[in-house]
């Protein structure tokens, strides 16, 4: 008895839903999430035929009946349907027989409730499509002005040869592998391929691959048939939604290898079928996809199919991390300023803030950058923005370097004189900032030590900067 109150009380802790019921389809135990999740109680449910409780459900379209009857588990298997109340219900499902002595006594459902998010997603889909279909009128305008490959900022080396070869690629038709860390801006890079080709005027549709559970996310891209399963709807799915224009696949890596090998057909074949049908409906449409990773690496951890690789990487582009692009900095911060100072907000950073922004290696790359700007100018008491309105990790590049123990400029010397514009004072602070590291590092390598970033990169802002390195190694 003990050990029963135990297992109980275990199924009644967990968060899924646990369904089980005997060999005539009798409720034998339905615990705590269960009941949430189908808005009924347990005594509703306990001691009920299965079909009575939900009748929208029947001998086929039950995964518990259907395990009962066939022995034969079903896996990840979504199931849409309706409680005697009139409660429509969404869930994914792992359904494994019960058997004693080699015969089927039960069945056992362990759930999760997707209602919400699936009744989300296929908003999106519909804005989508609603979307598409108003600007597909005659001399309809974009509704959203998507980036181009003027709006990415960065003259550093690395970035100018990402964005010739965005212009480059915008101009074919071949797919695309893009791929960076988080917060390099794969998808701002994504849109500018789409704005410059000739599909600019198309659609573009992103979705994110590890955003939604497989089934959802199937239903989502390939479209559903009414009937092609429980709760199913006509509805057209992302491929038909970006055909004329753009499917953007972010993290494609996390996309279940079952729906990469559907995706790798829609390319070959240029066709998709939805959920369910067996009719092919043609579609026109580029897909881009991205990675965190290398997609090579992808490949070798068995996370990217090889086939499916080697049909999208026909062209590949990597984005640098901001610490190999550190003289792009100043840049990102006049153009962050910018786009975040309202009226009374500072609008330019100390040396010692710009010193900080140049050593700090930005795990989260530019967009950490813009969130570190956009609220230091939240605490920003004056039109500078100081070390003391850094976030902590930005800030603590200071004390470790050690850099501005004796300083002396007042906080006068450091505001930019009226009239001046905000990109000329962001350089004299920049300047300020690299002579004082000179000063502390006694050398140009000295100095790159103190600012934490590469020698070469010191050597050109000094160039840029306009800063004589005479005696200095």
């Amino acid at each position: 008895m003990d050990v029963l109150r135990s297992l109980i009380s275990v199924l009644e802790a967990v968060d899924q839903g646990i369904h089980v019921v005997d060999e005539s389809g009798v409720t034998v135990v339905y615990n705590r999430a269960a009941s949430e999740m189908d808005g009924l109680s347990e005594s509703e449910v306990v001691g009920r035929r299965l079909l009575e409780v939900f009748p929208s459900l029947d001998q086929d379209s039950s995964t518990l009946i259907r395990v009962l009857r066939t022995g034969v588990p079903q896996s990840v298997k979504q199931q849409t349907f309706t409680n005697y109340k009139g409660k429509k219900i969404t869930t994914v499902n792992f359904t494994n027989p019960v058997t004693f002595d080699g015969k089927v006594v039960g069945a056992c459902e362990i759930s999760t409730d997707i209602t919400r998010v699936k009744e989300m997603a296929e908003r999106i889909v519909d804005l989508q499509r609603k979307l598409k279909d108003k600007d597909s009128r005659p001399g309809a305008a974009a509704q959203r002005r998507l980036y181009r490959v003027d709006d990415i900022v960065g003259e550093s080396t690395p970035m100018k040869e990402v964005k010739a070869r965005a212009l480059q690629v915008a101009r074919g038709g071949a797919s695309v592998m893009v791929w960076g860390e988080t917060g390099t801006g794969k998808e701002l890079l994504v849109q500018a391929i789409h704005s410059a080709s000739s599909r600019g005027r198309g659609p573009f549709v992103p979705q994110n691959s590890a955003a939604l559970p497989e089934s959802l996310l199937e239903g989502l891209v390939f479209g559903t048939v009414r009937g092609g399963f429980t709760g199913s709807l006509d509805r057209p799915g992302l491929l038909e939604i970006a055909s004329g224009g753009t499917l953007y696949l972010d993290e494609i890596d996390s996309m279940p290898l079952g729906l990469q090998a559907k995706l790798l057909r829609v390319i070959q074949d240029k066709q998709v079928r939805r959920l369910g049908d067996t009719k092919e409906r043609p579609v026109d449409v580029r897909i881009v996809a991205s990675t965190s990773m290398k997609p090579s690496e992808a490949v070798k951890a068995g996370l990217l199919r090889a086939d499916l690789y080697y049909r999208l990487s026909v062209v590949e582009i990597g984005l640098p991390p901001l610490r190999e692009r550190r003289e792009d900095i100043p840049l990102l911060c006049d153009h962050f300023l910018q786009k975040h100072a309202g009226a009374g907000a500072a609008r330019s950073v100390s040396p010692q803030v710009m010193a900080s922004f140049l050593a700090y290696e930005w795990p989260g790359n530019v967009r950490e950058m813009e969130h570190a700007i956009e609220g230091s100018l939240t605490l920003a008491r004056g039109p500078v923005v100081g070390v003391d309105d850094l976030p902590g990790a930005v800030r603590g590049i200071l004390a470790t370097a050690s850099m501005f123990r004796q300083e002396s400029r007042t906080s006068s010397d450091r505001l930019p004189h009226a009239g001046r514009r905000l990109k000329d004072s962001l350089r004299d602070r920049e300047r300020d900032a690299i002579e004082l590291a000179l000063l502390e590092g006694r050398s140009v390598a000295g100095a790159s030590r103190v600012l934490g970033i590469p020698r070469q990169t010191l050597q050109y802002r000094m160039k840029v900067l306009g800063i004589r390195g005479t005696g200095l190694a």
